[in-house]
């Protein structure tokens, strides 16, 4: 019923099916991954007014599987494609944050802790999976803008930095490594990518 095309690789129609209306696909050698098309094959079509909502989550040698919603599909709209490459993953996620993380996105039920990035496709009522869309452009919104922010913040510090060499001894003044900032905004970028709602 289904089917998964990974830019550059062959078509993948291999979901496993892990409960009622719950598929899941692993996708190996993800880290490259830039775009992911999920597709109904025609061979069995959706029963009526019911959808896939579709989730990725992306490999974590550390933690269970972290679902984020990417969108839809449906006997309307067969196939999909979808920008993955923004969603990066956390290299290291609180134990507070993982927890609500999987609270609010473990549709799949409990997996093993995987190395290889999934998607999962849930089988839901058309009406439930397409009011989750706004959502989810309210979140790409979120990360955009602090993602511009950061950026912002970034080029304003290094507008003023200035090698040792050139520095004035001043006893007043506190000096920060501008390595210093960039491991912080990358770290920030990261969790904003991985969790728009992690700074509440």
């Amino acid at each position: 019923m289904l089917g998964c095309i990974v830019s550059g690789r062959l078509v993948q129609m291999d979901f496993q099916q892990v409960e009622e209306g719950k598929f899941l696909l692993n996708i190996p050698e993800a880290d490259n991954i830039n775009h992911i098309v999920i597709f109904l094959t025609g061979a069995i079509p959706l029963p009526a007014g019911l959808a896939g909502a579709v989730y990725f989550s992306w490999p974590d040698p550390n933690a269970p599987p972290n679902w984020q919603f990417l969108g839809y599909i449906s006997n309307n709209k067969p196939s999909a494609i979808f920008k993955i490459s923004t969603l990066k993953k956390l290299d290291e996620m609180e134990t507070n944050g993982l927890s609500a993380a999987m609270s609010q996105f473990n549709v799949f039920g409990s997996q093993p802790i995987s190395h290889t990035a999934q998607i999962g496709v849930s089988i839901e009522p058309e009406s439930t999976v397409t009011q989750l869309e706004p959502a989810t452009t309210n979140t790409t919104s979120y990360v955009q803008f602090g993602q511009k922010m950061l950026e912002n913040f970034i080029n304003f510090i290094s507008s003023f930095a200035v090698t040792q060499a050139q520095m004035v001894p001043n006893p007043t003044e506190t000096f920060v490594p501008l390595s210093t900032i960039q491991t912080w905004y990358q770290n920030f970028e990261r969790r904003l990518q991985q969790n728009p709602n992690f700074w509440k």
